[in-house]
């Protein structure tokens, strides 16, 4: 397993803020060995609301928690909306001196909106999920996107070893893991929408032509989309809105988060049809996208497209600074028309076209062609 020393700084520097962290995200990104990591002996402090021994144990926290100390950690918080409230209690004593609470939960609707209305002003959000290139190292991009950052099957023994993992993950997602989170719809349906969602992976959304295969209305589908969106399987990104005389794309870009498992989806048997396969390029921008957002982090995160066909990958925002982000599978990509148009436009501080390759060069004033890994914070440094 490789270490995530990053991560772990963030979620120990947030625990010194806050008397309450939820770290957040889909299942086996190696949430509950961090905490077990930074839990050290304190073992009785540990609650997994999977263990129904641990369950019968918090029916009544009250009792279960009043006394401890140090640090404690609710796995699977999602099972327990109730507790946020007695989280409160506990957190507001005058006498909870050093007591801090861990809590990490697979995100379903029911623990953000729990979180936001009975810990607000006490609790620091973390979303994690899968390796970024800046914990595997540039040298291992390639292995990276075709096992996905999902910890075992990244470090599964074999190419094999990590497909299989990842089939069985999509598997145990659509019959278990989506129903404990309130997710009615039959697991049948669930998959061959998130099968048919992979076809679809860095496009402008539409729900029609999903819900005609699916034999259901587009307000299903919808709901399908948010389902797996909301369990970190999926991010749908945002079209950004300007008032500028211009016909602008209002619906958002989906994409699988991870692309291990849309590989799985698309049914990719290994790294050799990748290369081969349609979906490739799109796969590739995918993942750099995820990097990108990962590792950049910022406040906010577009996508911007014109009907008359001007279109920016990735427009974020942070600290007040509009920087804009095209990603190209190519060799030596090339200064478009429509990084020109959207940096006028959008009045952009700088475009980086990311590539694949290794050299940075500049395309035009304020344009860059910069290499992934070049965007990495030890990179940038030097």
């Amino acid at each position: 397993m490789l270490s995530r020393p990053a991560l772990e700084t963030e979620v120990r520097a947030a625990l010194g803020r806050s008397p309450a962290v939820a770290l957040i995200g889909p299942r086996q990104v190696g949430k509950t060995t961090l905490a077990r990591a930074l839990l050290g002996p304190q073992s009785a402090n540990y609650f997994d609301l999977e263990d129904p021994q641990v369950e019968a144990q918090l029916a009544a926290p009250m009792t279960a928690l009043k006394d401890l100390q140090g640090l404690i950690v609710i796995d699977e918080v999602q099972h327990a909306p109730e507790l946020f409230k007695v989280l409160r209690v506990l957190i507001d004593r005058p006498d909870s001196g050093e007591v801090r609470f861990l809590l990490l939960g697979s995100a379903s609707p029911a623990l953000l909106r729990q979180t936001s209305e009975s810990l607000a002003g006490r609790i620091e959000v973390i979303e994690t999920g899968g390796f970024t290139l800046d914990e595997t190292g540039v040298e291992n991009a390639g292995r990276l996107w075709w096992r996905g950052g999902f910890p075992r099957s990244y470090t599964a023994s074999n190419d094999e070893a990590s497909r299989i993992w990842r089939r069985e993950f999509i598997r145990t997602v659509v019959e278990r893991d989506l129903p404990q989170l309130g997710i009615g719809a039959p697991a049948s349906a669930m998959y061959r929408f998130w099968a048919m969602l992979a076809h679809y992976h860095g496009q402008i959304w539409n729900a029609a032509e999903p819900a005609r295969s699916l034999g259901v209305n587009e307000s299903t589908v919808r709901r399908y989309l948010d389902w797996l969106t909301q369990a970190f399987l999926v991010r749908q990104l945002q079209p950004w809105h300007a008032n500028l005389g211009k016909r602008q794309v209002k619906a958002p870009k989906v994409y699988v988060r991870d692309a291990g498992l849309l590989h799985a989806l698309l049914g990719i048997e290994d790294a050799a049809a990748l290369a081969r396969h349609p979906k490739s390029g799109a796969s590739w921008e995918g993942f750099a996208l995820d990097q990108v957002l990962r590792i950049a982090r910022p406040d906010e995160a577009y996508f911007w497209a014109t009907h008359a066909g001007a279109e920016l990958d990735l427009l974020m925002i942070k600290e007040g600074r509009r920087i804009g982000v095209e990603f190209k599978r190519a060799d030596a990509p090339t200064l478009t028309p429509s990084i020109r148009t959207a940096l006028a436009d959008l009045q952009l501080e700088t475009v980086y076209v990311v590539y694949p390759g290794s050299r940075r060069y500049r395309l035009a004033e304020n344009v860059e062609a910069v290499p992934l890994g070049a965007l990495l914070p030890q990179q940038r440094a030097t």
